[in-house]
């Protein structure tokens, strides 16, 4: 039987933050004050926190499944979700059952599986939904691809309300979306064409009045504009059962990023103003917007060498990722409570799949943070395969020490050493 105490570990979630843990073969015993006689392992200073559930990862090949899903459980996700469009694309359901066979044997972090809303994503002819959910997809997605109508848009919606499917909405109205970055004063500058705030808007309006009609659950992914953070405020106060998330760069970073046309800063949508930006952070702290996510798309190196324009959007986020979420707080710029809901419990809840922190009786699943470490994101400091990231060679405050996922403990970085015992 293994039995020990982890010591000294602060829990700024809770009213009495320095409470050590008592762990039992993978299982929270409960906390308190270890016995002098106890095997005690010294976490002192460092923090314990729930672990991370992302609702946006990016696969671009189903290839890159195993080591992706164990970067992201050694950055600190519980569980994620992946986006169908993947190759393939994941629209039929032996491919959602195989993937999700495949996942579940790699890391013990949960996968949930989001499928096409139409078959190959061509917009035209609606998937299988009730077979899908059956394969055991969460809901159903266009993605950004479009999609030949709003009246096949409409049946996608009725069709995914009937047998209680979630819609993941990532609202993009293609014909105003046909450049590469922010429409404003730095596109013009640079010569880029760009995208305006309304091919976000302008779409997601029409879906939320669709989901309004219909009366499916709906979850909007990675809004990026201040005007769609309004059409969102509205849909909540009149109790439409949507939500929404955020991607950490559109929080962080405005399109002055893509200055000297910097091809890691090209994501889609695309990095915004600071007005947006700032619009953005106060929603999270306000409930407006749910959930942070990585927005994770880990990408080749090629992808990122050629012209701006013609470069594949995307960025690799999640090693870091709690690193830089944490910075919102230091900057003040959210709270630290506003801060981890939106990173843990809001994005689990949409999920319907709680991860129990520090409970008595469940298998443990927390991570340890360091919240004075210095660090620098380097390629030989990144899990992922994707080093695709305008962070790259930055210095970081704050790192994942080690993560813990049902009841199994995961070396979150290299240079961490067990904690001595004492």
């Amino acid at each position: 039987m293994a039995e020990w105490w982890l010591c000294g570990a602060h829990n700024p979630l809770s009213d009495e933050p320095d409470n050590d843990v008592h762990l039992r073969d993978g299982q929270v015993v409960g906390t308190g004050r270890a016995p002098q006689d106890a095997t005690r392992l010294n976490v002192h200073g460092l923090w314990i926190l729930p672990v991370m559930s992302d609702l946006s990862n990016r696969l671009r090949s189903t290839r890159q499944l195993d080591h992706e899903l164990s970067a992201a459980a050694k950055a600190g996700f519980g569980q994620v979700l992946i986006l169908p469009d993947t190759q393939p694309v994941l629209d039929v359901p032996a491919q959602v059952t195989s993937f999700l066979e495949r996942a579940r044997r790699s890391f013990p972090l949960d996968v949930h599986v989001v499928g096409a809303m139409t078959r190959a994503l061509e917009g035209k002819v609606l998937s299988n939904m009730a077979a899908l959910k059956g394969a055991g997809c969460f809901g159903v997605s266009q993605v950004r691809y479009p999609i030949s109508s709003i009246e096949t848009l409409l049946r996608s919606f009725q069709y995914a309300a009937t047998h209680q499917l979630m819609v993941f909405i990532h609202p993009e109205e293609p014909s105003l979306a046909q450049g590469c970055v922010h429409e404003g004063l730095i596109s013009t500058r640079l010569g880029l064409p760009g995208i305006p705030s309304t091919a976000e808007t302008v779409a997601l309006a029409a879906q939320l009045l669709l989901v309004e009609q219909t009366g499916v659950r709906a979850h909007v992914g990675q809004v990026s504009t201040a005007g769609s953070v309004r059409l969102l405020a509205w849909a909540k106060q009149e109790g439409l059962p949507v939500t929404a998330d955020v991607s950490i760069h559109h929080l962080l970073l405005t399109d002055a990023a893509i200055e000297g046309f910097d091809a890691m800063a090209h994501i889609r949508p695309p990095l915004r103003s600071e007005r947006d930006r700032q619009s953005l952070c106060a929603a999270v702290d306000e409930g407006i917007i749910d959930a942070i996510v990585s927005a994770h798309e880990p990408l080749e190196k090629s992808a990122k060498q050629a012209p701006f324009a013609a470069t594949t959007p995307g960025i690799s986020a999640v090693d870091g990722f709690l690193s830089l979420a944490m910075s919102l707080v230091d900057k003040r710029l959210l709270a630290l409570d506003s801060l981890i809901r939106a990173l843990s419990s809001n994005p689990a809840r949409i999920l319907s799949h709680e991860i129990p922190f520090l409970r008595s009786g469940d298998e443990a699943s927390f991570l340890l943070y360091d919240t004075k470490a210095m660090w620098q994101l380097e390629p030989a400091s990144m899990n992922s395969q994707g080093h695709n990231t305008p962070y790259l060679h930055q210095s970081l405050q704050g790192q994942v020490c080690q993560v813990w996922l049902k009841g199994q403990p995961l070396l979150a970085n290299p240079s961490f050493q067990q904690p001595k015992v004492f």
